[in-house]
């Protein structure tokens, strides 16, 4: 798919032929580069929910495998709903920010709540850790109806189509684009809201493939401080332990474990023991945002 620059864009929409146009392109380009999701095969709101959620800030290839068998273990929300908090992170350890967990768990209790899945977005946006991209996300998804879902994949896609050349695109400037070519409800399936945004998230997945990542180039781009020795990484060993220890019957772990159990994985990985109390305050950081809780002198998760 070539870049078309749309005059006045900046300023303005384009005229509807030149967004036509694109429309009828990217319908295109994304039956061509379609791919066969196992959570595309679902109109089940709460699976889309899971999928939407997984989805943010990690790799397609790391979540296939991984939303089957978080299905398989909470197939529905009141499911989610009933589990512990530690069964809930033991089931997402390895796909990164764990607080995505919690509010999953948090959004399955109000969901079953109400009794039902919300489906416009003022009522989905008030559930935790759900946005407006989310939301729309799901309307698109599970219920086929229209709403701004931009993400890193579409705003590629509208970057590299109408703003080749410009950096630092906000998305206030890219919101009126999506709306304006997102198809309408009522509209035939095979161009309604839900195949335009898999020929979307599709061909931007292609564009940061073959060129340049245009998304690099939205207001909203931030490279991502490297996990490796991070903070965010002893933290997340920190609580992986928390949760082995739990699994295998164990108290919990006390302030002496888990300082050792960090000093032994970072001279496994080759770094210098983590400097004193830094094992008690990321436990407290873990206790505070509700990762875990301090029993006498043992930490739970």
């Amino acid at each position: 798919m070539c870049a078309h620059v749309a005059a006045g864009a900046a300023d303005g929409l384009p005229s509807p032929e030149v967004l036509e146009d694109f429309s009828h392109r990217v319908f295109l380009e994304g039956a061509r580069l379609y791919r066969d999701l196992p959570w595309r095969r679902t109109r089940d709101p709460y699976a889309v929910l899971v999928s939407e959620v997984m989805l943010q800030q990690t790799q397609v290839s790391r979540v296939d495998g991984r939303w089957q068998r978080w299905m398989a273990r909470f197939p529905e929300p009141a499911v989610l709903a009933d589990a512990t908090s530690a069964e809930v992170l033991s089931e997402w350890q390895g796909l990164g920010y764990n607080r995505r967990a919690l509010a999953l768990h948090a959004a399955a209790k109000e969901i079953t709540r109400l009794g039902r899945f919300p489906r416009e977005e003022a009522e989905l946006v008030v559930l935790p850790g759900v946005g407006r991209a989310t939301a729309s996300g799901v309307r698109a998804f599970a219920f086929d109806l229209p709403g701004v879902y931009l993400e890193t994949n579409v705003r590629a896609v509208f970057l590299h189509e109408f703003f080749p050349e410009a950096e630092g695109v906000s998305d206030r400037v890219l919101v009126p684009l999506v709306e304006a070519t997102c198809p309408k409800e009522g509209a035939p399936e095979d161009r309604g809201p839900r195949s335009w945004y898999f020929a979307l998230l599709d061909l931007g997945a292609e564009l940061k493939r073959v060129l340049p990542n245009p998304s690099r180039r939205s207001a909203t781009s931030r490279r991502q401080s490297p996990f490796e020795g991070s903070r965010r990484q002893k933290r997340a060993e920190l609580l992986r332990r928390l949760l082995e220890a739990r699994e295998v019957g164990l108290g919990g772990l006390t302030l002496e474990d888990a300082t050792l159990a960090l000093a032994r994985f970072e001279e496994a990985h080759g770094r210098p023991a983590p400097p004193p109390g830094l094992a008690e305050e990321l436990l407290a950081e873990l206790s505070r945002e509700g990762f875990c809780e301090a029993r006498g002198d043992l930490y739970r998760a």
